[in-house]
């Protein structure tokens, strides 16, 4: 078909030939095969000229709407296996955890090319321009692949300044602590699991967002319930300590989550391979302040 839409161009078998990297023959021939197939003439010689039929003339005008079509295509799939790869991430893991990798991510995977969205919802990775998530949750889900960084263990965490005023050697010490209240962690979890009964909690500071809360327990206002995740950089630079070993696993984790068919899957891999060995070094328990 090719042949024939060259050729109808430009009204020449040999032009044709010469823009294809064939040979005057091999498009004779092929333009014989089509008619002999159809039944009709494609082609009729004036003088020097090839000139297409009535019929030919509106096949080659298909054919060239057709190519038109699948270049577009080929050139869409090409932009999109080039583009940044979108990544998408709450705010409290992108502050906490992400930004202080991100220089790293570059440098290990030789990928430049990333766009960070923060952003808390859930994106679908199939119409929204995003191309990677790490989702928080229990997973797995539907319509895409996952792979568990890690998962995430609940402990208490304070301001160094706070432990001195009120020091904190054993579990019972924290009925009579100020506590930060989160609403997605109650503290009920952690205190059965230390075989305390939940304590009804006076009336205290309460938040939706975990950053803010941790933000809050560094400035010594209070002991917050944190997620090992989370609160790993605090710990490390040292605003925040842990009074107590004692933490409870949870089966929520953060998730790396892509979709098997998107054009960028070779790159996609590869930040997985990054995100997978970077969080398989730190999946040990910080060290207790006790």
């Amino acid at each position: 078909m090719t042949a024939l839409e060259a050729a109808a161009r430009h009204r020449s078998y040999s032009r044709a030939a010469d823009e294809l990297f064939v040979t005057h023959g091999a498009v004779s021939q092929q333009i014989r095969k089509l008619e002999d197939e159809l039944g009709v003439r494609l082609f009729v010689r004036q003088g020097n000229t090839m000139e297409p039929t009535a019929t030919g003339a509106a096949l080659a005008s298909r054919v060239a709407e057709s190519l038109a079509t699948l270049r577009a295509g080929v050139d869409s799939a090409r932009r999109a296996a080039i583009g940044p790869i979108v990544l998408s991430t709450g705010a409290a893991f992108a502050t906490r955890w992400l930004v202080t990798r991100l220089a790293r991510v570059s440098d290990e995977t030789g990928e430049l090319d990333l766009t960070v969205r923060v952003e808390d919802r859930v994106a679908d990775l199939s119409g929204d321009g995003v191309d990677v998530a790490l989702r928080f949750g229990a997973g797995p889900w539907s319509g895409v692949e996952s792979v568990r960084l890690f998962s995430e263990r609940l402990f208490p965490v304070c301001s160094p300044a706070l432990l001195a005023r009120h020091p904190i050697d054993k579990p019972e010490d924290l009925l009579t602590a100020p506590l930060l209240r989160h609403t997605a962690l109650p503290w009920s979890a952690w205190f059965r699991a230390m075989g305390l009964s939940a304590p009804d909690l006076p009336p205290s500071l309460g938040f939706d967002d975990t950053s803010m809360m941790l933000d809050a327990a560094a400035q010594g206002l209070g002991v917050a319930l944190a997620r090992s995740g989370l609160s790993e950089r605090d710990l490390r630079d040292g605003r925040l300590v842990r009074p107590l070993a004692g933490e409870v696993d949870v089966d929520t984790g953060h998730h790396f989550v892509w979709r098997a068919d998107n054009p960028k899957l070779a790159r996609i891999l590869r930040l997985r391979d990054w995100f997978v060995a970077e969080t398989a070094t730190a999946r040990g328990a910080p060290p207790s302040a006790g």
